[in-house]
């Protein structure tokens, strides 16, 4: 049976409370010196654009034969800043096709949700939709040589094609009944991906989801929580599955209030870890509870220890959702690495690096399995998830070091995503020895650069540069997606 709080939130968005477009009319203050996230670095771009000619320095591996490509918000008309929350803005993704050391195409669209399609004048997309939400703007992933545009919260998943036009709203071909995850996790050994899903309407539960290797949804096993928290990613060990439930959780007075992302930070709501056995039920997870409250966006990797401890490195965000009501917040962001002990539902916390830093990505061959690096960018020395920082970071977790990428004053790197120079199971490959690849803004020239640097030449020239002629603003998630996947 719906809890009280579940039918309020259905009546909140449905038209029992307030229509949607009524309470976002509520207008919230107006963020002084312009919204943070349509303004400067975030400035949304205004068209879709096709190149077919695009310059480039240095080599392009030869080896290298797919798809760079990156998501995040963008809206398609421009929104009322005292409401808009990034978290929100219509898809757009990014793309440029590399081929036999060439830069052969760099494309962006808009996914095309119902509101995006209406604005461009266009007929409306097929496909399964929640009857809440149809955008999706946070990852874009290939599954069984498909492209996938996913995102938190409700959404459904989103199929492009190879040069990212929308084909459909597609629930992986009716396979799931449920919500979806921006942060699905491959396992390299069965082909399976696991996410942890959450939808807004829904604050008692969680699900986890398993899609196979064909694309399909085996599983979807419900997961008890409270206060509807926000759940961002995941991660997978060789029998667990790592659900984060921190106090980042929905706000009936802030969904009211005209907030268009309405959670809160509520310290009371607890913070823990929950090791959930890959095939086990709510009734089997394994919390363990973690006395400072925290968030977590994105962790690096997780693996289990002989002795049963489980190990994760996580990015962690002193609070979230407090300070800023159009985007993250929090006083503090770093590093760390987290060891949680299953018999004693404890979790011990260690700093790994305390710089602001955000985006942790790393050989995703070792996936389960203990690992030395992981990679992430470097955010701004301000309060947040300030995407204007200069450095990328290469942390050495054997060693204890962390080499630093100087990219220069005006130049702001997005997430970068390993890409193995040969793509095996990489059980006995070195794990550095591949190239990272990821764009970085020149907010002097207005450029922006897709950057192929040899992960074992981290500070070195880079392999290769290649230059596209206008400014695209910061998103969030992209990935390498080669053509045979």
């Amino acid at each position: 049976m719906a809890s009280v709080i579940e039918k309020s939130i259905r009546k909140a968005v449905t038209g029992g409370i307030m229509k949607v477009a009524d309470y976002n009319r509520k207008r919230l203050p107006e963020p002084a010196g312009g919204h943070p996230y349509l303004t400067g670095l975030h400035t949304p771009m205004r068209e879709e654009v096709t190149l077919d000619t695009l310059k480039v320095d240095g080599e392009i591996p030869a080896q290298l034969d797919g798809r760079y490509l990156r998501i995040g918000p963008n809206p398609v008309t421009p929104p009322d800043p005292a409401s808009y929350h990034w978290f929100v803005g219509d898809g757009m993704a990014h793309g440029v096709r590399i081929k036999d050391g060439k830069a052969e195409w760099y494309r962006n669209r808009w996914v095309r949700s119902n509101a995006v399609s209406d604005a461009l004048g266009e007929p409306r997309k097929p496909g399964t939709r929640h009857p809440r939400t149809d955008n999706a703007n946070t990852n874009i992933v290939g599954i069984n040589g498909r492209t996938f545009a996913i995102v938190e919260a409700g959404g459904k998943p989103v199929e492009l094609d190879d040069t990212l036009d929308t084909i459909a709203h597609n629930p992986f071909d009716g396979t799931l009944q449920n919500s979806f995850s921006a942060h699905p996790h491959l396992d390299p050994r069965t082909g399976e991906m696991h996410a942890i899903c959450y939808d807004t309407q829904i604050p008692t539960t969680v699900w986890h989801t398993v899609v196979d290797a064909d694309g399909k949804v085996v599983r979807e096993e419900p997961i008890e929580v409270a206060d509807g928290p926000s759940i961002h990613d995941c991660q997978i060990t060789e029998n667990y599955v790592l659900v984060f439930d921190m106090p980042a959780v929905f706000s009936m007075k802030r969904l009211i209030a005209g907030y268009s992302f309405p959670f809160h930070w509520n310290p009371d709501h607890g913070t823990r870890l929950g090791l959930m056995p890959r095939n086990g039920t709510s009734d089997d997870v394994i919390w363990c509870e973690i006395e400072e409250p925290c968030y977590v966006y994105h962790p690096a990797n997780a693996f289990e220890r002989e002795d049963g401890s489980v190990v994760v490195d996580v990015v962690v965000h002193e609070s979230t959702y407090d300070s800023s009501p159009g985007g993250p917040g929090g006083k503090w962001v770093r590093f760390e690495r987290w060891i949680a002990d299953p018999a004693t539902r404890t979790v011990e916390r260690t700093i790994v690096h305390d710089r602001p830093q955000e985006f942790p990505r790393y050989d995703e061959r070792r996936t389960c399995r203990p690992y030395r690096y992981a990679y992430c960018i470097g955010l701004a020395e301000r309060e947040g998830l300030d995407m204007g920082g200069t450095q990328i970071f290469k942390h050495d977790l054997e060693a204890g070091t962390t080499e630093v990428r100087e990219l220069g004053a005006g130049r702001h790197p997005g997430e970068f995503v390993f890409v193995p120079r040969n793509p095996g199971s990489g059980e006995d490959a070195e794990e550095d020895d591949g190239w990272l690849m990821g764009l970085v803004i020149d907010s002097a020239e207005e450029t922006t650069e897709l950057l192929i640097l040899r992960a074992d030449d981290f500070t070195g020239e880079p392999q290769a540069v290649i230059h596209i002629p206008h400014r695209i603003p910061p998103g969030f998630h992209g990935n390498w997606v080669a053509s045979s996947v």
